[in-house]
């Protein structure tokens, strides 16, 4: 009997360290640091290059994990205002009326530029016209002039190719192209005008379509399949291809600002995330994307 007392004191003993040492390692796992994690939401535009610095930036820090998602600079920007991402793309400045919905909602909305872009006008390879003016462009997709004719093509009626309202490209096309940067003009897109939901629709219509007219990122238009149309403000001054450079030096007519948004001032690892952005590695890759870099600027 005492050898049996002996042996169940020497279990209970045991458990009593089991369970003692199972609590120190739960201390421990509680004490683990939080993930890191960016929730970044937006422009179609942005979306290649964004995901190609997420990518990358898992190389860097592998301690923080990025989910990227498009569906437009309007998309990113409402995310952004209720507060479901930390980052939102996009492809135009924030309206004074979202400034102030994200105020309404306690949120600060943080502007930084992050690259430029070229926005390229395109065309069927076939397409024989070489050169457009602004005032051109936007009587073409005001309607005011429907076919290439019109503008040293062949008798054909034009085919006009637009990304959907809620794109930031549609934003920026429409105020300074369409309605050529003019503050009071009210000019808007001609109401046959189709418009796409994505870079790829436009592009997939406009190689199948030699009538098309349509506009994209340089960064996202492919010259073997596609003509770029060189574009003037001033005939006089000359026409001017979309580039690095053009874009860059401020000849090309319609370069614009490329923009990420965070809510408030950021911190932590977001901050972190941006500074990379803004630095050399994040800016090569803008580069490398036919984008320009900051640095460029």
């Amino acid at each position: 009997m005492e050898r049996y007392r002996i042996w169940l004191w020497l279990l209970l003993v045991t458990l009593l360290f089991g369970c003692a040492n199972g609590g120190e390692n739960s201390a421990e796992a509680s004490d683990s640091p939080p993930s890191r994690s960016i929730q970044n939401k937006g422009s179609d535009t942005l979306v290649n290059v964004a995901l190609a610095w997420a990518e990358r930036y898992r190389e860097v820090d592998p301690s923080v994990s990025i989910a990227v998602t498009g569906g437009g600079s309007g998309t990113g920007i409402a995310a952004l205002i209720n507060g479901t991402v930390d980052i939102a793309n996009a492809s135009r400045a924030m309206k004074e009326s979202e400034f102030d919905e994200a105020a309404d909602n306690g949120i600060e909305a943080i502007e930084h530029v992050v690259a430029i872009d070229a926005l390229a006008v395109i065309v069927h390879p076939d397409n024989p016209v070489q050169d457009l003016t602004i005032a051109q462009l936007s009587d073409i997709y005001t309607g005011r002039i429907t076919n290439w004719q019109d503008v040293g093509g062949i008798d054909q009626d034009i085919v006009l190719l637009s990304r959907e309202t809620n794109s930031g490209t549609h934003v920026y096309f429409l105020e300074e192209v369409v309605r050529r940067g003019e503050s009071d003009n009210t000019d808007i897109f001609a109401p046959q005008t189709l418009l796409m939901p994505s870079s790829v629709g436009i592009t997939s219509e406009l190689r199948r379509n030699p009538a098309a007219i349509g506009y994209d990122g340089l960064g996202y238009v492919d010259e073997a399949h596609e003509k770029i149309i060189n574009l003037a403000s001033d005939p006089a001054a000359g026409f001017v291809k979309p580039s690095v450079e053009s874009a860059s030096n401020g000849t090309y007519p319609i370069a614009r600002n490329l923009y990420m948004y965070t809510a408030g001032e950021p911190d932590g690892v977001v901050l972190e995330y941006l500074d990379w952005i803004l630095g050399d590695e994040g800016q090569a890759i803008v580069l490398s994307l036919g984008f320009v870099p900051l640095e460029n600027n």
